[in-house]
């Protein structure tokens, strides 16, 4: 089987795309954007709060692991 293809300009960005399709086609796209949108802010929303949960187990309330790294990183280079 010998396929031609059709040499035709290809859009330089997803404007020109959408500019294309219709405007039901359009809403479309842009309802399936939001949907996405909102599925990965959720997504990291409960990893943060994952992340901050691991954290609490393990730091102390009130420490700060900036300072506590600041002060580990300046005793290391005071022994050098």
């Amino acid at each position: 089987m010998i396929v031609k293809w059709a040499v035709e300009a290809m859009p330089v960005n997803v404007n020109e795309i959408i500019r294309k399709l219709s405007p039901g086609e359009r809403k479309k796209v842009a309802d399936r954007a939001v949907e996405i949108a909102r599925e990965e802010m959720g997504r990291r929303a409960r990893k943060l709060t994952q992340a901050r949960r691991l954290v609490r187990k393990h730091v102390k309330r009130g420490s700060s692991l900036v300072d506590e790294l600041l002060s580990e990183r300046r005793d290391a280079a005071r022994k050098e």
